[in-house]
């Protein structure tokens, strides 16, 4: 009987989590494509997988890449400051979760990400 319950209590906190609830909670928050035909997304789509991967010093470098081909993209200074913060530059990331919150405005993946919120200290 026990089993039961804590099946049950397991599935509804499952139901409960907020969308993208596992990324953002110890995890990695997920990483975000660039708009269409932006010069930044061979540099962050290849960061991106290393960055999905764990490899957060190699994403790094190539989202610091993707960032310098398309200075106007919030996806690229999104990932980039995903990137830092996991690199330990938190006063980095911050200064990009800015610039992405600033340019991307019509992204609610930015608008919303709880991260990003956190670092800019945001309710």
């Amino acid at each position: 009987m026990s089993n039961v319950i804590a099946v049950a209590i397991v599935t509804l906190a499952l139901m409960w989590l907020p969308a993208g609830g596992w990324a953002e909670m110890g995890g990695a928050a997920p990483a975000l494509k660039t708009a269409p035909g932006s010069k930044a997304d061979a540099h962050n789509g290849e960061g991106m997988d290393h960055y999905k991967q764990g490899h957060f010093d190699v994403a790094l470098k190539h989202i610091q890449e993707a960032v310098k081909a398309d200075p106007a993209s919030a996806e690229a200074h999104y990932n980039l400051a995903l990137a830092l913060d996991k690199s330990g530059d938190h006063k980095g990331a911050t200064e990009h979760f800015k610039k992405a919150l600033e340019l991307g405005k019509a992204n609610p993946e930015i608008q919303n990400s709880g991260i990003l919120k956190a670092h800019l200290k945001m309710k």
